[in-house]
């Protein structure tokens, strides 16, 4: 799999606590979110599944997308029947406890870091 954004790209990174019995389902909508994105031509996410230590569930690394792939997104939704705007937000969170985004640069390495910080 590719990154989800070239080196110094700009990436969603989500932190998903999914709700007890709600698992499958959420991968299962996940899986169609990706599948949507892929369709319209936006780069894959990278998922990661919790296997011990801290309290998440899920993560995910995904590109942050523009209004005009955000648009193309909620077309192809509409067009499968999918909810989009608040009601794709509600039914988005029927699957969790709770969740984080943060928007980061990456990926990169430590040493350009320094440069960057470094740099004049």
């Amino acid at each position: 799999m590719q990154p989800a954004a070239p080196a110094g790209g700009t990436v969603v990174i989500s932190i998903y606590h999914v709700a007890p019995g709600k698992h499958l389902e959420f991968l299962r909508f996940q899986a169609q979110g990706d599948a949507i994105a892929k369709e319209a031509g936006v780069s894959p996410t990278q998922w990661y599944a919790h296997i011990d230590g801290d309290s998440w569930d899920y993560i995910s690394i995904g590109p942050a997308t523009t209004p005009e792939q955000d648009a193309k997104l909620d077309a192809i939704s509409r067009q499968r029947g999918l909810p989009t705007g608040f009601a794709g937000g509600l039914q988005f969170r029927q699957f969790l406890s709770s969740h984080t985004d943060t928007f980061a640069r990456g990926p990169t390495g430590a040493a350009d870091l320094v440069a960057a910080a470094t740099q004049r």
